[in-house]
């Protein structure tokens, strides 16, 4: 019976254990699957900044926090205490008093008896404390620090997303350029194959046609296997399983509008979370130096103490009657001299400051630095996105020409590969050019402390 009982137990933990983590795999499961399978890039923020690992831990460091300021100010509330023991003495103690008939032998008394049990029931309410005015201070602006964190983790989050999006966006639409250029390259092989059997041409222009085919399809599967790379870092960008299937979806028409900004904002110091971190950090520091300045300042509480006593020499007696003793007072804790502690705590405090405001000046400068790079390169990419769109426009215009000329019989096979190239080329080169002022804007964007995330 007892082992049935013992088996049922085993598997009853088991079950438990088990329905635990399916529950915690269901949950898990269903996050994923609220995402679609085609997802837009607003689609793919939403879910990043709901889901994304980092962010996760800077709201959960939020929350430590909350509970370290909680822990730091429960002295305010009351202390509750209470010790108790047993002893048995194998030896009782002896005291002597005088013997006023023999001086000489003064007379022995045991001073307790062989079983003891005392107890101590103690309330303490703290009415001044420097450490705790410190803790209630500051914990506002340590509250205002962790979320500062968290929204520092959020815009990093959404440039992050941002970017590996486009990033996979433009890949494809570069696969789209290079598939209709080897559909042309196919057609045009097949062309000047049919030309050379019918004995118009020699073998060296469909073998040419075959060479640009083939590095066509090598330069595909290269970007195909690109993809793929971006789709993951784009998953883990986003805090998605691997497994999952996405694809884009972008109107290709936004794309005027979404690389446009404007350019004569004034940077501004105070737009920037890290800089607002570092404030904060700032006057954290500030209120430390006042704190040791004035540690020295007593500690005052007041106590209750209860204390239950229990003797007897007879142990199954000892609990039959108790001697009690209790009191209420005032402790005043006064440091006089601490070894220099103060003064140097003091003096440490001060150079921690000095310290912030040097990293303070060098945030400063990285930030200047951050946004003078964004800006040359955001204005430079823009200026030769409007030359690769003319280039785009060129190139189809001489290809066009170049295999009218050529089926006409007037101009040679390499006039058509090199105008086919340069058509590819000019393609290809306008969309990275795009995924690179993409970039640029939203490193613009960061640097000036434009991205806001409610």
């Amino acid at each position: 019976m007892f082992r049935k009982e013992l088996h049922l137990k085993k598997y009853t933990k088991l079950l438990g254990l088990l329905f635990l983590i399916i529950t915690n795999v269901s949950i898990g499961q269903t996050t994923q699957d609220n995402l679609p399978s085609k997802v837009t890039l607003s689609q793919c923020l939403t879910f990043a900044l709901s889901n994304q690992s980092l962010i996760k831990q800077s709201s959960l460091d939020e929350d430590i926090t909350k509970k370290d300021i909680g822990i730091a100010l429960s002295g305010w509330f009351p202390q509750l205490e209470f010790d108790a023991n047993l002893q048995h003495y194998v030896q009782i103690p002896i005291a002597y008093y005088p013997n006023v008939l023999n001086p000489a032998a003064p007379i022995a008394f045991p001073t307790t008896l062989s079983n003891v049990s005392a107890g101590t029931f103690s309330a303490t309410q703290t009415l001044y404390s420097s450490r705790l005015l410190f803790a209630a201070r500051t914990s506002k602006e340590i509250k205002k620090q962790a979320s500062e964190n968290t929204q520092n983790s959020k815009i990093n989050t959404y440039v992050d997303v941002t970017k590996a999006f486009f990033n996979v966006l433009l890949t494809t639409q570069q696969l789209n350029v290079l598939n209709e250029d080897i559909l042309r390259l196919q057609r045009n092989y097949k062309d000047a194959y049919n030309l050379y059997k019918d004995g118009l041409t020699d073998n060296i222009d469909y073998q040419r046609a075959q060479i640009s085919l083939s590095n066509a399809q090598a330069q595909k599967k290269s970007l195909e296997e690109a993809l793929k790379a971006r789709y993951s870092i784009l998953k883990q960008a986003m805090g998605v399983v691997p497994e999952k299937n996405l694809t884009v979806l972008y109107d290709s028409s936004n794309y005027e509008k979404d690389i446009l900004m404007d350019t004569t904002k004034f940077l501004d110091y105070d737009k920037r979370v890290e800089y607002q971190s570092m404030q904060t950090t700032m006057k954290l520091q500030s209120t430390e130096i006042s704190y040791n300045k004035w540690s020295f300042l007593p500690t005052l509480s007041a106590f209750y103490d209860y204390n239950p006593l229990f003797e007897n020499n007879q142990f199954s007696e000892l609990y039959n009657k108790n001697y009690p003793t209790s009191l209420f007072g005032l402790k005043l804790t006064l440091p006089i001299f601490q070894g220099m502690s103060r003064v140097e705590n003091v003096s440490k405090a001060k150079l921690q400051y000095k310290r912030l405001q040097f990293g303070m000046d060098y945030l400063k400068s990285a930030i200047n630095s951050e946004y003078t790079v964004a800006l040359a390169s955001y204005k430079s990419n823009l200026n030769e996105l409007k030359t690769a769109k003319s280039n785009i426009d060129i190139a189809k215009k001489i290809y066009n020409t170049v295999k009218y000329q050529y089926d006409k019989g007037i101009k040679a096979y390499l006039e058509v590969i090199v105008s086919e190239t340069d058509l590819r080329t000019a393609e290809l080169n306008y969309l990275n050019i795009l995924d690179q002022l993409l970039t640029s804007k939203m490193d613009l964007e960061k640097a000036l402390g434009d991205i806001k995330i409610n």
